[in-house]
């Protein structure tokens, strides 16, 4: 009997390492975990890109990330500082697309 009980501490142990991979896996709609932390990583990166510029005013814009793509969103003070944030966060390590919703206020 010994033996038996081995096998399904064995089995149960595979099957909830197997489980705890698929629950960080991503899907289309949804990060993994790694993903998550790169993202939240480009966030910050963009964030910092942005506030550092100064002919930006990067108070009204909102920076979100999704497996690469950085949506940039809010309101700034012409379409220069539009086409400055795109290509600002264009140059950030990581980013594999940029969505722009600002608006000129």
């Amino acid at each position: 009997m010994p033996n038996m009980q081995a096998r399904i501490a064995s089995v149960l142990l595979c099957t909830s390492v197997l489980f705890g991979f698929v629950g960080c896996s991503s899907s289309p709609s949804r990060e993994s975990t790694g993903q998550y932390l790169d993202d939240t990583a480009i966030t910050a990166k963009v964030k910092a890109a942005i506030f550092n510029d100064p002919t930006i005013s990067s108070a009204e814009i909102n920076v979100e990330t999704f497996k690469g793509t950085v949506q940039l969103s809010g309101f700034v003070q012409s379409t220069e500082h539009i086409d400055r944030a795109v290509k600002l966060v264009q140059g950030v390590s990581g980013v594999r697309a940029v969505r722009n919703d600002m608006r000129v206020k």
